[in-house]
């Protein structure tokens, strides 16, 4: 049985991993996958796991952009890079909106909001979002086009749009700040990459609230279950970041949305909404 729980951790490691940096929604997908396949654990570790295995999507980004995110170099003398701790700043800034609410109402925010109508419906809405404002930036050019030259005022309209997606799921906190990135005239890239940074603190502060939540005693299987997710996420996501960022040097995001329409109509008809 242990042996079943940990190959059912592995799948949903691969689906964290996936899910959480391409903006098609981790928790839309989550929820569908607990449909078929349901891990043998209580409601209040499953809580837990859904928030903490994403530490392991967390390592991949600090792994992948440590030279963007580490405020020291260590080539030669140790000195201190002006441009990353410039860099810092706009990243809190973009997650405070988000980090207060969740720190304050996230309880309730889940109970409110935590169910597959709201989330199929975010699906759809941010997918038609994809196609429409891709379209409308398609032949315009980027006014930012590296996260170095974004201003306080852009860091702090993306992370209202972080602010939809903690308090709507299936939103996508990654489709939801690169949508916000786009709007304002950030480069797919830029977007992308900003998107990554932010989600550093905001699921490592998620993740602390939550392990304080549920406490330190773990059964062996309940240890086994979330490390292994958390491994499957970390190498699954080392591998989606990059193919994202190679992507989309060369495609927009159109086919995301097409993709979350066409998600929410399946999910639709399996929880009986469409007949």
């Amino acid at each position: 049985m242990d042996t079943v729980e940990i190959i059912k951790a592995v799948v949903f490691g691969v689906v964290q991993g996936v899910t959480e940096w391409l903006p098609i929604s981790s928790t839309g997908h989550m929820i569908l996958l607990d449909e078929f396949l349901q891990l043998d654990m209580t409601p209040e570790f499953m809580e837990m796991f859904y928030v903490v295995i994403q530490l392991g999507a967390i390592l991949a980004v600090l792994l992948l952009f440590w030279s963007k995110l580490c405020p020291v170099s260590f080539h030669g003398k140790p000195h201190l890079k002006k441009d990353v701790l410039a860099l810092w700043p706009k990243i809190i800034v973009a997650c405070i909106p988000a980090g207060v609410i969740g720190i304050l109402w996230s309880d309730m925010l889940n109970a409110l909001f935590f169910h597959p109508l709201v989330v199929i419906t975010m699906l759809a809405l941010f997918g038609v979002l994809f196609l429409v404002v891709e379209h409308q930036n398609k032949e315009r050019t980027p006014t930012i086009e590296s996260v170095e030259k974004l201003t306080y005022q852009a860091a702090l309209w993306i992370g209202m749009f972080q602010l939809i997606a903690a308090v709507l799921p299936g939103t996508s906190r990654s489709g939801a700040t690169i949508i916000g990135a786009r709007i304002i005239g950030v480069s797919r890239v830029a977007a992308a990459e900003f998107t990554f940074m932010m989600a550093v603190p905001v699921m490592f502060g998620a993740s602390a609230i939550k392990l304080m939540s549920f406490g330190i005693k773990f059964t062996a299987i309940e240890c086994a279950v979330l490390l292994t997710g958390m491994l499957v996420a970390f190498l699954v996501s080392i591998i989606s970041i990059r193919f994202l960022m190679s992507f989309i040097k060369k495609h927009d995001f159109r086919i995301f949305g097409w993709y979350r329409i066409a998600l929410a109509a399946a999910a639709a008809i399996y929880f009986g909404f469409i007949e």
